[in-house]
């Protein structure tokens, strides 16, 4: 198969190169299942391999057969909850294939596009119409930060401890008193940055991709704030927090808390250190 380049860490694992297996036969089962008329991958996809289609009427939409991950287990959930209401819409999904079949957005132009400001004035319109009470089948981000403080120690050992102690210490502090003290729960996105907005003609801009959890609203934030898309620097980073938890009406402290927490939590993939989200954990726990 012709597979975009963001997919190429998938071999690298006996599971990735499972998946790598099937994904010709599920990707035929599916056309012929829907019925649809396929493009070429979108070569940016990292976590699915993903293809524009057409339906039998002429309704243009996306098909993804995802990589079994447990972040995105519940990514046709998230979009049968909100409904198209700020996210792209679900048109079917084949839960045993991971397969689901997504409205289309057009233009496609991501968020990323715009000045960091003009970026920040969208998103502060999308994310409380996403924030809609959720419970099962989604997990509670409380159970997810215990997972996190549990590999976190293991994990730093085992990528040869590639950030200061002091990070880690301060960084599970935070968690253990964030997770128990939380506001009330809501259906919020693990990686809502601004290549995850994309420009629809249906809304000015639509939410794609979600990695759905239950948890308080200062969370929703995080990947807006972390992310290298809207500029990577102290000032950016310290500038998206200030900005988003002010005009949402979210507490900044517990944000920071939360951004520290999620960045370093996924830091390290397997073997593979993310530099960049340690830096931005060290700006958010020296600014004081």
């Amino acid at each position: 198969m012709d597979l975009p380049e963001g997919l190429d860490w998938v071999r690298a694992s006996p599971a990735g190169r499972a998946w790598l297996t099937t994904l010709p036969t599920w990707l035929a089962e599916c056309t012929e299942r829907w019925s649809l008329r396929l493009g070429p991958p979108f070569r940016y996809a990292y976590a699915s391999l993903a293809l524009p289609a057409d339906l039998p009427d002429g309704t243009a939409a996306v098909l993804k057969l995802q990589y079994p991950d447990e972040d995105s287990r519940h990514e046709a959930d998230a979009l049968a909850h909100w409904d198209g209401d700020g996210a792209i819409r679900l048109l079917a999904h084949d839960p045993e294939r991971r397969a689901l079949l997504v409205e289309r957005c057009q233009p496609g132009t991501p968020l990323h596009e715009l000045p960091m400001d003009r970026a920040l004035d969208a998103v502060t319109v999308l994310l409380p119409r996403l924030w809609r009470p959720a419970g099962a089948p989604f997990t509670p981000l409380a159970e997810e930060a215990a997972g996190w403080i549990d590999r976190m120690p293991r994990n730093w050992e085992r990528a040869g401890r590639p950030y200061e102690r002091r990070l880690l210490d301060a960084t599970l502090a935070l968690l253990t008193d964030l997770t128990s003290s939380q506001g009330e729960q809501v259906l919020v996105n693990q990686d809502l940055h601004a290549g995850n907005v994309l420009a629809a003609d249906r809304e000015p801009w639509l939410a794609i991709d979600p990695k759905p959890l239950t948890g308080e609203r200062e969370f929703s934030i995080v990947p807006m704030v972390r992310g290298r898309e809207l500029g990577h620097s102290p000032a950016a980073v310290r500038h998206r927090l200030d900005r988003l938890s002010a005009e949402l009406g979210l507490d900044r402290e517990r944000a920071r808390g939360w951004t520290i927490g999620h960045t370093l939590a996924w830091s390290i993939a397997d073997d593979v250190v993310f530099t960049h989200q340690i830096e931005v954990v060290r700006w958010l726990l020296d600014e004081g």
